[in-house]
Order: structure tokens, then C-alpha cells, then sequence
């Protein structure tokens, strides 16, 4: 809840709106800031978008991207994070995409995440290993580090 509270805290002083575009997380990253009450001040919209279609449809997300490097990869977060911005009214979107588990393959182990950051500053992404510690655990320390990205790209500002 903290993080929730510093993140309405920053982007209200900033006059930002946040947008989420979520796929393993499946809208964890939305709740975790609309849990807030007067969150309505800073959080425009969110896309769960599990389905390859569906970051096609809702977000813009290029089938050749896809095709490339597939659904876990920094190349498709970053472009989740623009088309959550480029259909929002948002001015920083997070995006977030992984193997939660259980499962995985020697390429993309369970446990990794990608997260991508749309804003003020342009777009940027990362990949975390979080270890094969279970779908809830990855899940949650998911949405904790998308959330920390939020903060960290207020605090930039």
C-alpha cells in the first residue's frame, strides 16, 4: 500500500495520469494504485492484454514483433507501454509481460519478467529474474517492481 500511496502522492503533485498495460500480472499493477482511495486523480486507464491478440488489438503491438522475439521480450513491453499511451490519456504508462509459472523453457525461464515504461523521458524496459519462487510470488514482486518504475519515473519527473 505504500508505494500505492507515494505513486497518488508524486503524480498528483506532477498533474500526471498513469496508464497500465498487463499481461502476466493481469491487472494487479491497476489494483494495487486504484486500492488507493482518490486514485481516480491519477490513474487514467488500464489494458490486461494476456493474449497475443489482444496486445495486437488493444495495444498496437506489431504480429511481427511478436513473431520475432515473442511475448516475454523488452521489444513487445516497450511497445505495450506506447500503445497504452498512444490510447490513453495518460502521460506514463507501465507495461508488464512474463512467465509466472509454472513452466517456462530453457530460453524463458519461469520467473522472468519484462516491464516496459512509457513517458515525459521516452520509452525504456527491462528484464528481471525473479526465480522460479511460484506463479503468487512472481506475480506479486512483479507488480511491486512495476510499481517502483512508476515512482522512479515521477521522481525523475
Amino acid at each position: 500500500m505504500a508505494r500505492a500511496d507515494d505513486i497518488l502522492r508524486l503524480y498528483s503533485d506532477l498533474g500526471w495520469y498513469i496508464a497500465t498495460a498487463e499481461s502476466c500480472t493481469g491487472g494487479m499493477v491497476a489494483v494495487a494504485i486504484t486500492d488507493v482511495a482518490g486514485s481516480s486523480a491519477v490513474f487514467e486507464r488500464g489494458f490486461v492484454t494476456y493474449t497475443n491478440a489482444a496486445k495486437t488489438e488493444l495495444l498496437g503491438v506489431d504480429p511481427e514483433t511478436l513473431e520475432a522475439h515473442g511475448a516475454v521480450s523488452e521489444q513487445v513491453v516497450q511497445e505495450m507501454a506506447r500503445g497504452a499511451l498512444a490510447a490513453s490519456d495518460a502521460d506514463v504508462a507501465v507495461s508488464v509481460s512474463g512467465i509466472a509459472g509454472p513452466g517456462g523453457s530453457e530460453f524463458k525461464p519461469e520467473g522472468r519478467v519484462c516491464f516496459g515504461l512509457a513517458g515525459p523521458s521516452g520509452v525504456q524496459s527491462e528484464t528481471v529474474e525473479f526465480g522460479a519462487r511460484g506463479r503468487d510470488a512472481v506475480r506479486r514482486a512483479a507488480c511491486d517492481h512495476a510499481l517502483d518504475m512508476l515512482i522512479a519515473a515521477a521522481r525523475a519527473g
